[in-house]
């Protein structure tokens, strides 16, 4: 009798799993350590590139195919790569100020996918709702997985998200002390 408990109860127990794993998918969590966010923002007189923190992220897939993300950017990280000494601290400190991320009020940044295409072998259009400083936008981007990694590269439009410093979208005159609003970020994960 208590064989046949058991076995009702695995049984059962597998069920479950199983109707779980097929409605919701499998959500693989990133490897934060392996996974890597780098950015690059322009301006009139040039550039500078850097990288940022994943704080959390998964990607939810079912038979092999995507259907679902979530990623959390610890703001906090934000780090210039093509400066050193006291230029880096500089642009650093004040990309974190009020002035561009103000992480100290907005320490995180978030994506979601809501919608997710496929457009060839391992490559997806991605719509996704993204959150900068505490405004919501959608966005869209290509997203490609192999195996177990996946690269992504977004653009994003900072004025979208009231990053106003040298932005010419609300000041005039900055001539070549412009700031493009358009930034970009690469990201290679690793789950």
């Amino acid at each position: 009798m208590k064989t046949i408990k058991k076995t009702t109860a695995l049984i059962a127990i597998t069920l479950l799993m199983v109707s779980f794993k097929s409605s919701e998918g499998l959500k693989k969590e990133v490897n934060i350590e392996k996974s890597n966010v780098t950015w690059k923002g322009y301006k009139v007189a040039g550039s500078h590139t850097g990288t940022i923190t994943i704080k959390s992220g998964n990607l939810v897939f079912n038979d092999d195919n995507l259907t679902g993300g979530n990623f959390v950017i610890d703001m906090t990280t934000i780090s210039v790569t093509d400066l050193e000494g006291e230029y880096k601290n500089k642009l650093e400190g004040h990309l974190k100020s009020d002035d561009f991320f103000g992480v100290a009020k907005f320490p995180t940044a978030a994506l979601v996918f809501k919608n997710i295409k496929a457009n060839g072998k391992n490559s997806y259009d991605v719509t996704g709702n993204i959150t900068i400083k505490g405004k919501t936008e959608s966005i869209d981007f290509d997203l490609s997985v192999y195996g177990n990694k996946a690269t992504a590269s977004l653009k994003i439009d900072r004025s979208k998200f009231d990053v106003r410093y040298g932005s010419t979208s609300f000041f005039d005159g900055l001539k070549d002390k412009a700031i493009y609003d358009e930034f970009d970020i690469v990201v290679d994960l690793e789950f």
